[in-house]
């Protein structure tokens, strides 16, 4: 009596004997499994009699380096913030200031980025000639 293979329901993990590696199970295409790596990825072809349920360990294995790979690949941050680049603040009581500051915040609520970095520019030429330390 010979056994029917198992039937793979998609999106279960599997583990490819043939390659050593974890799979999301997507499809059959012919007599062939396609497995998709943990977290994505280029998919690959199995042999489907070969395959069976993963672990946990094998799970959680497939999943840390999923993160990790994620995690090396990502963009770096930005760096932070130094006050240079921050937005200048007003110097309280000075109307020029004021002035040049709800200029930049008009240009902020309409989302005219250019406007808004021409009131910056213009605030911190302000502040150099007009009160500097």
């Amino acid at each position: 009596m010979t056994t029917k293979p198992e039937r793979h329901e998609p999106g279960q993990l599997l583990y490819d004997p043939g390659t050593g590696r974890v799979g999301e199970y997507r499809d059959r295409v012919g007599t062939r499994a396609m497995l998709r790596p943990v977290g994505g990825g280029l998919e690959w072809e199995a042999d489907p009699d070969a395959l069976r349920p993963a672990t946990d360990r094998e799970r959680l294995g497939a999943t840390v380096r999923a993160v990790n790979h994620r995690t090396r690949s990502a963009p770096p941050l930005p760096p932070p913030l130094d006050e240079a680049s921050r937005p200048p603040r007003p110097v309280p009581g000075c109307a020029s200031c004021a002035e040049l500051a709800e200029r930049r915040e008009d240009a902020r609520d309409v989302f005219d980025r250019s406007a808004e970095s021409d009131a910056n520019v213009l605030l911190r030429q302000h502040q150099g000639q007009e009160h500097r330390a």
